[in-house]
């Protein structure tokens, strides 16, 4: 959750990064939307990051992308080793991950999204793959739930907007028109992507570790002002969807 704007260079203050689970080995924090992870990422001088290790007073080790415009479930190593191998799992496909979004129009009620874009910036297009389910369709709207199969840059954001249904909130990828409509109608003034859940093989342990995110005031608020029922959100984990 942001409390305040978001200032050109904001300062931890202007951050809140609850922890939702922690121990020896890993760190998992609830990112705000407009947070940076690293600064590799983003000129700001406050990051995730800077935060984490704040919080913490220790070291940690990002181990995937969650774009500065997401909110939702961060997973830091708290060391090199772990992080190497949190790395790997994810590189392999080990790790569940699971959005929800806004989209602009009606997708079908499932599918699978195989379309190749770039790993990363400029790029060469790779392999790229989601797949989702729409979870309700108000108006020109729809509620999508998402479990990218790979991990490409801005992957759900392309993908959607490949589609022909980009999201809600994207200033990059997504129609002006529509950004403004929620600004001004709904007071959304960010990115209407949310990471709900990430599950991962705990470096150690070996066994499986979910971890979930509620979702954030600002687009709770929203869906309930375009009268989509709060249940549709929290419906049951998708494991097989085609």
């Amino acid at each position: 959750m942001v409390v305040g704007s978001h200032p050109t260079h904001p300062s931890a203050a202007v951050y809140r990064l609850p922890l939702l689970f922690s121990d020896e080995s890993v760190a998992v924090f609830d990112k705000p939307s407009g947070l940076a992870v690293h600064r590799g990422w983003s000129p700001d001088p406050v990051n995730a990051v800077t935060i984490a290790r704040r919080l913490l007073d220790r070291p940690v080790y990002p181990v995937h992308r969650l774009d500065r415009a997401t909110s939702g479930v961060l997973l830091f190593a708290l060391s090199s080793q772990d992080a190497a191998i949190l790395q790997a799992a994810f590189q392999q496909q080990q790790v569940f991950k699971r959005y929800w979004a806004l989209v602009r129009g009606t997708p079908p009620m499932c599918g699978v999204i195989d379309h190749p874009i770039p790993k990363s910036e400029n790029g060469p297009r790779v392999t790229a793959i989601t797949r989702y389910r729409r979870l309700a369709t108000v108006g020109r709207f729809s509620v999508v739930e998402a479990v990218p199969q790979t991990g490409r840059l801005h992957q759900i954001r392309r993908h959607f907007k490949h589609c022909g249904h980009p999201l809600v909130g994207d200033v990059r990828y997504g129609r002006g028109e529509i950004n403004r409509l929620f600004r001004q109608e709904h007071g959304l003034v960010r990115l209407a992507l949310h990471a709900m859940e990430l599950r991962f093989p705990h470096p150690c342990l070996g066994e499986m570790v979910s971890v979930t995110s509620a979702l954030p005031h600002d687009l709770s608020t929203t869906l309930e002002r375009l009268g989509v029922p709060a249940f549709l959100w929290k419906t049951p984990l998708m494991e097989n969807v085609t």
